[in-house]
This record gives structure tokens, sequence and C-alpha cells, in this order.
């Protein structure tokens, strides 16, 4: 089991296997941006296998594939297969906007990725290329087609910003029962010059979570994974609805992930710069018993908590470089 200085146990990996995406949402890249990586600095299949098989051999059993997008990256569902077929690996999962789902969901599902998030902020198409620079109706047709391939659970991961999308939180409520969705809200962050930027259209959950109150009766609840999502149900279905509340209600207490980003750096946190450069090792040749030691000298860089609150300059990276 790895353990970090203030006795957490690290079981999850979310790992970014690009930092490319194909969309522009506001708080996470700027519009236009293009200044990615060069390809040749990711790690490669190989890299990431041999980085992935030694955390689980220290306990780790949560791995979330992200970006970036992370379908953007060639040949996704056979480094899936490769990831779930890992000894100790035993909850393999993806983030994405779902722009590429309509073509790869099958693929994706067959490779041993049973839960998938969809980052969905809104239901209007014009709002949705406003806040993304993308097409709604290509992250529906993916979502559709996720479902049908058998994904479960699908959870749509919604960011609530005061006068951009706040209005449409019952709506998507609506959209997720519907659909048989788990739905989860996120306040915003201030990472990066985008995150901060949007820091001024911050809600506090729970908020948003007293406003479904009036509406709905809400019931405590629990949810399979390895997220800091508090949970209720809407009594009389079985939807979940998560709030995820980095800002207002901070879970570091309970925080049990590091961030492997696409060219093989390890965050500690999203919310501090504590990092750890994996990619020379793996490319030198380094064992597995000797990579264990380096992951663990790695986990006790990791801090007690963010500082989103006192240092909300801190973290310049942008989320796309991270992993989510």
């Amino acid at each position: 089991m790895l353990l970090d200085p203030y006795n957490r146990a690290i079981e999850y990996v979310r790992l970014s296997v690009t930092d490319q995406c194909d969309l522009r949402c506001s708080y996470c890249l700027p519009k236009g941006f293009s200044d990615f990586q060069e390809q040749e600095h990711w790690l490669s299949f190989t890299e990431i296998e041999q980085i992935i098989r030694v955390f689980g051999s220290l306990g780790t059993r949560r791995i979330r594939l992200t970006g970036g997008e992370p379908l953007v990256r060639k040949d996704i569902d056979q480094l899936a297969a490769r990831l779930a077929a890992l000894p100790g690996i035993d909850d393999l999962s993806l983030s994405t906007n779902a722009t590429r789902l309509e073509k790869l969901a099958p693929a994706l599902y067959h490779a041993g990725i049973s839960r998938i998030n969809v980052s969905l902020d809104t239901l209007r198409p014009d709002r949705y290329k406003a806040i993304t620079g993308g097409k709604l109706d290509k992250t529906l047709r993916g979502l559709l087609a996720a479902k049908e391939a058998g994904f479960q659970p699908i959870k749509i991961n919604m960011v609530v910003m005061r006068d951009v999308n706040d209005d449409e939180v019952e709506a998507m409520v609506e959209f997720c029962l519907k659909h048989d969705f788990t739905l989860r809200f996120i306040e915003t962050m201030p990472v990066g010059d985008t995150g901060r930027a949007a820091g001024k259209q911050f809600i506090p959950l729970h908020a948003i979570q007293q406003r479904l109150a009036d509406r709905y009766e809400l019931i405590d609840s629990v949810m399979q994974g390895g997220g800091p999502a508090r949970y209720v149900r809407i009594a009389g279905t079985e939807l979940r609805i998560g709030f995820i509340t980095p800002m207002s209600q901070h879970f570091c207490a309970t925080c049990n992930r590091v961030r492997l980003s696409a060219d093989g750096i390890l965050y500690m946190c999203l919310g501090q710069e504590h990092q750890y450069d994996l990619r020379p090792l793996v490319r030198d040749g380094i064992s597995d018993a000797a990579l264990a030691e380096h992951i663990q000298q790695a986990i006790a860089l990791k801090p007690e908590k963010h500082e989103f609150q006192e240092k909300p300059q801190q973290v310049v990276r942008f989320m796309s470089m991270t992993g989510g």
C-alpha cells in the first residue's frame, strides 16, 4: 500500500495520455490555444504500461484515462486493453468530452473500460458552442453510443458557472433522469489563467443543492468510484447527484489520488506544483523494483492540501496539462 506523509492510501492514478483536446472549454484552455507538447514527449504505451504496472504492485487499483481529451490519442483502445490486463488494476475508467465516442465506444468497452465520465455543461447548442467551441450534437450522439455499448454508470460532469449555465441545473437533472445517467456538479477551480478567470463565475454548490432540495426530495447516497463527490439520490428514482466541492468544502483529508501527465510528470496535487518526473527513468530502462522506489519517493512529496483559496495564483499550468 502506498501511504503519503499524512497516512492517506494512494490507490487511484488519473492518467493523462495527451495534453491535446479537440474542444476549448473556457475554464480549461484559452480560445485558439495550440501550444501543445510535441508527441515524442508523450509517454509511449509501453512506458505507460510499466508505470501503471508498478503502481498496481504498490496497491493502486483504480486508473482513469484522461487528457486533454484522451480519445484524440491514436489506438487508445489498445492501451486500455493493456492496462485492464495488469495485475491489481480492477477499475479502469475514462473521462471524455464524448465527441469521438460515437465511433470508439464499442472498442473502448470491449477493451475493459466499464465506467465513463462525460463533460457536459449545457444542453443548449448555442451555449455549448460558446463554452467549448464545439458542436453539442456530437457529444450527445457519443453519449447515446456509450449507453448502447453498455457503459455503466455514465456520469455527466457539469461545471456550474454563474450567469453562464446555472439556469440549466434542473434541465440537466431531467436529462439525466430520462437517460439513466448519473449527474455530478463541479465548482470552478483556479487552475491556470483560464481557471482563475472562470472564478468570477464561481457558485458554491451548497446553494445548488438547496435549490434542488426545494424541488426534489433528496436522500443521502453513495456511488461506486474513487473520486471525491458527495452523493444524494432523488427519492423514487435511481438518479444520483454528486457534488464536487474543491473550493467551498474541500476533501483533501481523504485525497487518494495522484496525476500522471502525458509527458511522464507525476503531480501529487491538482492545486499544488509538487511533481516528480518519471519519463527519464523509464526511457533509461529502469527496473520495476527501482521505479517502485522512485514512486514511493514521489508520494512522500504529496502535500496535506491544496491552497486554492490562500494562493489562487499558484498553479500556472492549464488543466489539460495535468490530466483533469
